[in-house]
């Protein structure tokens, strides 16, 4: 490839699989997860607009995260379902640019969302009398426009030192879509400055908020089992359990695929952990976070209620 000659470069992705047989079945898979991630995101938030007992804090940053997920999938998957019907499994240069942009900025993003959801829960926990005046529709709108501000600064810095670098040698990516490890590993120049870059990046954002959102569920159940009665503590318990796995499982992966040389990226095992953030997270999230959720059933019963117009 030539480092001069950028508008007419392209990189090519490595499949799953080369079976025929076997890209159909996944992209059938994925295709499934791809509309039931989007209709449950969607639904969530038609559900938050039309329900006034959902104009609370909590579900004001699970619409603002639904909507964020809706974006991140959609950043990913449908170049993933096309590629793998697809015998020119390529994108171009500026193509491969703007989708790590993008998929940073979401994933960036959503790091920070998550702690502040936690950080919610927290004040809603062991401070509920002042949970009002602390968790105020400004202090939510503030902790969301941080969140995606911070989110804006790590991918311009994270894109601009990865595109920088000169690529004239193979074009194949080994991975499904434009991933920072897996086109850093394709540059001909020497890349120590680039990993240490997302070292420092990863280890601030995704291992920080990451901690944040530990010592938020940590403190919780510490509350929960100090004041709560038995059955309190079970409902509590259940919940922040599965929060906790979901985030493990966003923020571990995470952490798996950035936090090491890129000499020992390359692998098809990586493909099937960078699924876990980008197609099985954004899945599991509505059913953990909401729909499980006594007050948004409320809503749904009420809203079909009203929609069937029974008296």
């Amino acid at each position: 490839m030539d480092k001069g000659n950028r508008t007419t470069m392209e990189f090519i992705f490595v499949s799953f699989s080369n079976v025929p047989e076997m890209q159909y079945f996944l992209f059938t898979s994925f295709l499934c997860i791809y509309c039931i991630s989007l209709a449950a995101h969607m639904f969530l938030i038609v559900v938050y607009n039309l329900s006034a007992n959902l104009h609370t804090p909590m579900y004001f940053f699970l619409a603002n995260f639904s909507f964020l997920e809706i974006c991140y999938i959609s950043t990913i998957t449908p170049n993933m379902l096309k590629n793998l019907l697809s015998s020119h499994k390529t994108i171009t240069f500026y193509g491969c640019a703007v989708q790590m942009y993008c998929f940073v900025l979401l994933g960036s993003t959503e790091c920070y969302l998550l702690t502040a959801m936690a950080y919610d829960r927290y004040n809603a926990i062991c401070h509920p009398l002042l949970y009002n005046v602390i968790m105020s529709r400004n202090a939510c709108v503030k902790l969301i426009v941080s969140s995606w501000l911070i989110g804006l600064m790590v991918p311009t810095i994270q894109t601009y030192v990865t595109f920088s670098l000169p690529f004239c040698g193979p074009n194949e990516i080994n991975h499904f879509y434009c991933d920072i490890p897996p086109v850093v590993a394709l540059a001909c120049t020497d890349t120590q400055f680039n990993e240490i870059v997302t070292f420092i990046i990863v280890l601030l954002l995704v291992v920080g908020a990451f901690l944040l959102t530990i010592v938020s569920y940590t403190r919780i159940v510490c509350t929960i089992i100090k004041h709560h009665s038995s059955a309190g503590i079970k409902k509590a318990f259940s919940t922040s359990l599965s929060h906790l796995i979901v985030v493990t499982i966003f923020f571990g992966s995470g952490c798996v695929m950035y936090l090491r040389p890129n000499s020992t990226y390359g692998t098809n095992m990586d493909k099937f952990i960078s699924l876990f953030y980008t197609v099985i997270a954004p899945l599991l999230n509505p059913f953990i976070y909401s729909l499980r959720n006594s007050d948004v059933k409320v809503a749904i019963r009420k809203m079909m209620h009203n929609i069937i117009g029974q008296p």
